[in-house]
């Protein structure tokens, strides 16, 4: 289900029947000596003019400001867990319209390091999060768990073998552009390799938890008119038990 196309018929819906009543149905009632009041109005005009303001602002802050989505998997383990509430910004990479996800307005561009959340290439009805490793034009090799931009292997220091949460997983930091991050590795993984370059208009992606990510190593880059926005914090956790305020942070 598509919330973004609900959402925007609803919007459209409600503004008709808020409009038609302003230019005609108003008139009519007031013609026939029906008192304009919320009690003598039809039901469709009252719950229109009631939600239509308040889905109006809904779908503007959703669609040029914020968005809220929820972590479904792993992949981006440990930066971000199961459960984790996140929120995303949809002005740093432009502001784009509704449903057709078309640019309107360059506020931005994806930087490297990055979270970043998209639609799934093969499937655009499918929200991703990864992290942006390859910007347009770089060339990108991921081999023997180490990542290479443009020639020069990216920078990655050892934190521990003991990992609770993954056991068998090792933790390193490491850093991409401005960023730096903690990422997964399994020395017991082989792992995905990687060699190319990215295309124009176009990024690749990978997810922290290295080992146990679907991403531009597996199914290719991400277009430009794919992207969605920034992930920036994590606003809730959710996952067995009770919701968990406690949990927001910056993401990094």
């Amino acid at each position: 289900m598509d919330f973004s196309l609900l959402l925007v018929i609803a919007v459209l819906v409600t503004g008709a029947v808020w409009l038609c009543d302003v230019l005609w149905l108003r008139r009519r009632r007031r013609a026939n000596g029906v008192v304009d009041d919320a009690s003598h109005q039809p039901w469709y005009v009252e719950y229109s003019r009631s939600f239509f303001p308040v889905l109006l602002v809904v779908l503007v802050v959703r669609s040029f400001v914020i968005e809220p989505f929820q972590i479904p998997s792993g992949s981006m383990e440990p930066t971000l867990d199961i459960g984790d509430f996140i929120v995303v910004s949809k002005f740093s990479y432009g502001m784009r319209l509704p449903v057709i996800n078309t640019k309107i307005v360059p506020t931005g561009e994806p930087q490297r390091g990055d979270v970043m959340v998209f639609r799934y290439p093969p499937d655009p009805s499918v929200n991703f999060i990864k992290r942006v490793v390859g910007l347009p034009g770089d060339h990108v090799r991921y081999v023997d768990k180490r990542l290479y931009i443009n020639g020069e292997l990216v920078e990655k220091d050892f934190v521990s073998n003991q990992v609770p949460a993954n056991p068998g997983e090792e933790l390193w930091l490491e850093t991409l552009g401005d960023v730096t991050h903690s990422i997964y590795n399994n020395p017991r993984d082989p792992g995905r390799g990687f060699e190319g370059r990215v295309p124009e208009g176009e990024y690749f992606v990978m997810g922290d938890n290295r080992d146990h990510s679907s991403d531009s190593r597996y199914w290719g880059f991400v277009p430009e008119g794919n992207v969605v926005g920034r992930a920036f914090a994590v606003w809730m956790h959710w996952g067995s038990g009770l919701p968990s305020f406690s949990a927001a942070r910056m993401i990094h």
